[in-house]
């Protein structure tokens, strides 16, 4: 895939302005009482620090002071504003400070809590990369980044301790191979989701890859969409077991068959997790592919233009999607953006399909691709260049990231199968991983990540494996979701898991700290085998400590297991337990 590079010769503007109403648009009066900061009601005034940096130099500008001038003078030359701010717009945030315990994430400043590198997030849209990019990633991984390499749930890959001196020749490089960190963090259209099995898989609707590029070479970059609210998560995928988590992104365009018009997206906005997790709602009109770019495009403009500024803890979409309502959120894309009426169409309906699409499965040409689970998203470059190779000798060229922290080889020749798999498994991933290995998620953790009050990773690994070991003959024919967060932040879904823990800080005992986690349970999102979606109920005042936390979730398994009606679910099964049978 063909990717844009935002790199002005001239500074870009800041927007000081607002940008000009859409076509029909009315332009409201600032409503009386405290302002929300949206652009074409209240006007541009920043409201907040956010916004004050923001509207004094567009974000993308960083890039050229980073190149120029902090590159050649160090750490110590980087303003505040650019630090913690703007060099967000290139995927660049600022490590954690090690040995910074979890019960002063709180109480310290980012500051004090900033290590002197980075993490750096490497865009992948729609998950797919060549063997080439993959080695670049990974050799920028081993020479820069001391060997760290996490696949995110976000389809990226995240290098850590990246020096900003090193900055400008890992971008050359990645350019090189058609890779970019343009807008992968910041307030700006982060990556844009697709189905991992795009144009392989035989049962697929429709391959989402011109759309996801249409908007990536169009869009990203773009000045005028580098200032939003906040962050606009998108997706698309064609593939019937929905494999984009449609449900918890700003919008997601989602593959369906209209009985007249053929392939095409149901259209769904408005959704998000973190500390006011909301799903997201369909807007019932179907979209034409040729018109999914310019859709994607007036929802961005709508949040851009009357998304919430004043508090950023209120400025997703899902708020605004909140207030209109779906109806009034189509009735002013259509009129205001699009100038066109979008027809009704059907909604999506999940398959049994699984949609980490991990093992072996037949492509619609014969060969095979292989989804490959590492152990909660933990790799290493000298890993990926393993894998590399030995997909490269399986006779494939091409590797995809998927949402669910897992990799999948393309294209491999049905008698190289088992090769690769053996190759695989040396390099710990494996196709046929065990229940909880396969199913369990977990995000950066206290081990980089400013925001987190616990470890993760490997909290999350060791019961995976604990978790597979004691429940391996149980029997049972449904797959627990356990995904782990280090915040209330819920960057690995744990409202969505059928049990998610979310760390914070407890009191032990003898009255010190020690780290544990609230538990969520009984979430998930579509699939076949659930009813509906739906968000996790909240146990109060359970916490789990990471220690007690393989022996709570084997307790909770089990009595699911010795109580489930016939093929009951496990979130049925939360809803109509007893609170006490939950502990």
């Amino acid at each position: 895939m063909t990717l844009s590079h935002a790199t002005p010769s001239e500074p870009l503007p800041a927007h000081p302005t607002a940008p000009a109403a859409p076509t029909g648009a009315r332009v409201r009066p600032p409503r009386e009482g405290r302002s929300n900061g949206q652009w074409l009601v209240d006007g541009t005034a920043p409201l907040n620090p956010n916004e004050e940096f923001k509207a004094a130099d567009n974000g993308l500008n960083v890039r050229e002071r980073i190149e120029q001038t902090y590159a050649h003078e160090g750490f110590a030359s980087i303003p505040d504003d650019d630090l913690h701010g703007r060099m967000r717009w290139w995927g660049l945030y600022t490590q954690r400070k090690q040995g910074i315990d979890g019960g002063r994430t709180g109480t310290l400043s980012a500051d004090e809590l900033s290590d002197e590198y980075f993490m750096l997030r490497v865009r992948s849209d729609g998950g797919q990369l060549t063997l080439e990019q993959l080695r670049t990633i990974a050799r920028i991984a081993v020479e820069f980044a001391r060997d760290t390499a996490d696949v995110s749930d976000r389809q990226n890959i995240q290098l850590h301790w990246i020096r900003i001196e090193d900055v400008p020749e890992i971008w050359r490089r990645l350019e090189a191979v058609g890779l970019q960190t343009t807008e992968a963090c910041g307030d700006t259209p982060r990556v844009v989701l697709g189905s991992p099995v795009a144009g392989i898989a035989a049962d697929e609707i429709l391959d989402p890859t011109p759309q996801i590029r249409q908007i990536v070479e169009t869009y990203i970059g773009d000045p005028d969409l580098a200032n939003l609210p906040r962050k606009f998560k998108s997706a698309l995928t064609g593939h019937p077991s929905l494999d984009v988590v449609h449900e918890i992104n700003d919008i997601s365009l989602v593959g369906v068959r209209h009985p007249e018009l053929g392939p095409g997206y149901d259209l769904w906005v408005g959704g998000g997790l973190s500390t006011a997790p909301r799903l997201a709602e369909r807007l019932g009109v179907f979209v034409a592919p040729e018109q999914a770019a310019e859709v994607w495009y007036g929802v961005i403009r709508i949040f851009r233009d009357y998304g919430y500024r004043r508090l950023r803890n209120k400025a997703r979409l899902k708020f605004l999607l909140a207030e209109w309502g779906p109806e009034k959120f189509r009735r002013v894309l259509q009129d205001d953006y699009l100038g066109y009426a979008l027809p009704d169409g059907p909604a999506a309906i999940a398959t049994t399909a699984n949609p980490d699409h991990v093992g072996v499965h037949t492509q619609k040409d014969g060969r095979r691709y292989v989804g490959l689970a590492p152990r909660v998203g933990r790799l290493s470059g000298s890993r990926l260049l393993a894998l590399a190779d030995a997909a490269e000798a399986a006779g494939s060229g091409r590797i995809r990231l998927t949402p669910h922290q897992k990799l999948l080889v393309l294209d491999v020749d049905p008698a190289r199968v088992d090769g690769l798999l053996a190759a695989a498994e040396a390099l710990d991933l494996s196709a046929r991983p065990g229940s909880f290995r396969r199913n369990t998620m977990a995000c950066t953790g206290i081990e980089y990540c400013k925001l987190a009050f616990v470890e993760t990773k490997a909290t999350a690994s060791a019961a995976a494996q604990a978790l597979d070991n004691r429940l391996a003959g149980l029997g049972l024919d449904v797959p627990i979701t356990l995904n782990v967060n280090g915040c209330p932040n819920s960057c690995a879904r744990i409202q969505t898991a059928d049990i998610g823990l979310k760390g914070q800080i407890a009191k032990s005992p003898d009255g010190g700290d020690e780290f544990a986690f609230q538990v969520h349970l009984g979430g998930g999102l579509a699939s076949a085998a659930r009813e509906e979606p739906g968000l996790g109920r909240t146990l109060r005042g359970l916490k789990v400590t990471a220690e007690d936390m393989p022996d709570y979730v084997e307790r909770v398994v089990r009595r699911f297991a010795g109580e489930r009606d016939a093929d009951e679910s496990f979130s049925a099964w939360v809803r109509r337990a007893d609170e006490a049978a939950l502990r």
